[in-house]
């Protein structure tokens, strides 16, 4: 049954959804991706700093790329490229490219309707806009729920199980020690709170980010000559003009954006989450960074893993094996045995910083089901553990199959909140691109041109001070009369 269930929302519902209204945002914001594509890296660099006490925007990007860079970038590819073919990786590029869009306005939405907790802390996501930008506590609640099933368990369950026998594959570890230590280590971490796993992953998702690139890079650089035509395959692939996957257009398309989906996961609603804990200047400021965050991990990481495994040889159509073990063979008949090892390791710091982001993601909408309880808190922990170490040493079909049917509601759920809201988004995206356009190379948030809307006034104070905005103006050489 929930492989039917599964089968109808992955090729009907989530394809209309994602690609559908993606499509939407990006053409209604005159492709607002790519219109701010080079400020990203403006935003990025000024993301560096942070407020006393409070998490930094290049913290909050960290800690969404520590989710968004797992299991998917190295296990989805290899899974998306098995049942789809070459294909499937233009329509992975084809998710992110309007998953940039979604990712920006919920991320944007996720800043500007967050709220400031008693001890200065912020806190937000798809529920928290869903209620005070909607109006529905009932409909975030469920979006809550959702959320918290979805990465809290499933996607942690999924994640343990990769690399745990990935760790059996290249080292021969039983998934009974390898689940066990995996367990303690990220107790240790859940327990300090999110501003431990931020530091955690402020230390670990850079370096994974950087020598996995740097190694595949590296394998595609070898065989540089062939990927002029290897990208080629992959198009024609995806419209079925490739005799030797003609076939495979339909899994081609459904495989990759089911799996662009898993791995950047714009537009799920997942990415607010820890978008609205940073302090920012301007809502928009975090869903530029944000936008970012889906570039690197699709265009960058998804396709270098892609490329290693079309570009190694091992693969060939009616390949039939688990997408982990695709990547390391691709690597090791490139670069010998080592490369099993490094596939596996690689795995392991990937999987390792996305549960922390997954159970954050539990721990936040948990909180806005139940208020602070203390008791439920430590029971989450202790289950969202206990599934850890079950992950590694169960069969997981049923629960890949149950994951993805709840990743599917969230993304309805979320997107269709996004298209109610989405008047609001521009408003607050006009309000940005004018201060731009007027000079101001760092936009200032003030809440009082907005009354109409639910916002939290410790937040996003009205009339903010102007002594910063000025001087930004003056040393961009505005002249007075336009200032």
């Amino acid at each position: 049954m929930l492989e039917v269930i599964n089968g109808f929302l992955s090729e009907k519902v989530l394809i209309v959804l994602i690609v559908g209204l993606g499509g939407y945002f990006t053409i209604r914001s005159r492709f607002v991706q790519l219109r701010h594509f080079f400020h990203m890296f403006a935003v990025f660099r000024d993301s560096l700093k942070s407020s006393a006490g409070q998490l930094s925007s290049f913290q909050a990007l960290m800690l969404s790329l520590a989710g968004r860079v797992g299991a998917g970038n190295i296990a989805g590819v290899g899974i998306a490229v098995t049942m789809g073919g070459p294909g499937a990786v233009f329509w992975m590029w084809v998710t992110a490219l309007v998953g940039m869009s979604s990712s920006f306005f919920e991320c944007s939405l996720g800043q500007l309707y967050k709220r400031c907790d008693s001890d200065g802390s912020y806190r937000g996501g798809p529920s928290y806009y869903i209620q005070h930008g909607l109006q529905k506590r009932w409909l975030g609640m469920v979006m809550a729920f959702l959320l918290l099933v979805t990465f809290g368990f499933a996607f942690n369950g999924l994640q343990s199980h990769a690399v745990t026998h990935s760790l059996q594959d290249a080292f021969k570890l039983d998934p009974t020690y390898s689940g066990a230590v995996l367990a303690v280590l990220l107790g240790l971490v859940f327990f300090g709170g999110i501003k431990r796993i931020a530091k955690v992953a402020d230390l670990l998702v850079p370096v994974k980010t950087l020598v996995y690139i740097g190694v595949t890079v590296y394998v595609i650089v070898l065989q540089f000559d062939q990927v002029p035509a290897m990208l080629m395959t992959i198009v024609r692939s995806a419209f079925g003009l490739d005799q030797a996957f003609g076939g495979l257009i339909g899994s081609a398309i459904i495989m990759g954006v089911k799996r662009g989906v898993f791995a950047n996961e714009a537009g799920l609603g997942s990415a607010p989450n820890v978008a609205a804990v940073a302090s920012v200047e301007h809502p928009v400021a975090q869903g530029v960074v944000q936008a970012f965050s889906v570039f690197l991990d699709t265009f960058v990481i998804c396709t270098c893993t892609a490329l290693l495994i079309l570009l190694s040889g091992f693969y060939t159509p009616g390949f039939e094996g688990d997408g982990i073990a695709l990547t390391q063979n691709s690597l090791a008949a490139v670069v010998g045995d080592w490369g099993r090892s490094f596939i596996s390791v690689a795995l392991s710091l990937f999987v390792f910083t996305s549960i922390l982001y997954n159970y954050y993601l539990g721990e936040s909408n948990l909180r806005f089901l139940i208020g602070e309880n203390r008791a439920a808190l430590m029971a989450y922990r202790a289950l969202v553990l206990v599934l850890i170490y079950w992950g590694a040493i169960e069969n997981l079909g049923t629960v890949f199959a149950f994951a993805d049917i709840t990743m599917t509601m969230l993304a309805f759920v979320n997107l269709i909140a996004l298209f109610l809201l989405f008047k609001i988004a521009m408003r607050v995206l006009r309000d940005y691109d004018d201060q731009r356009a007027a000079g101001i190379k760092t936009p200032v948030f003030d809440s009082s041109k907005f009354p109409d809307l639910d916002l939290d006034l410790k937040a996003w104070p009205a009339n903010p001070p102007a002594a910063a905005v000025k001087a930004d103006v003056e040393s961009q050489g505005v002249p007075a009369a336009q200032r």
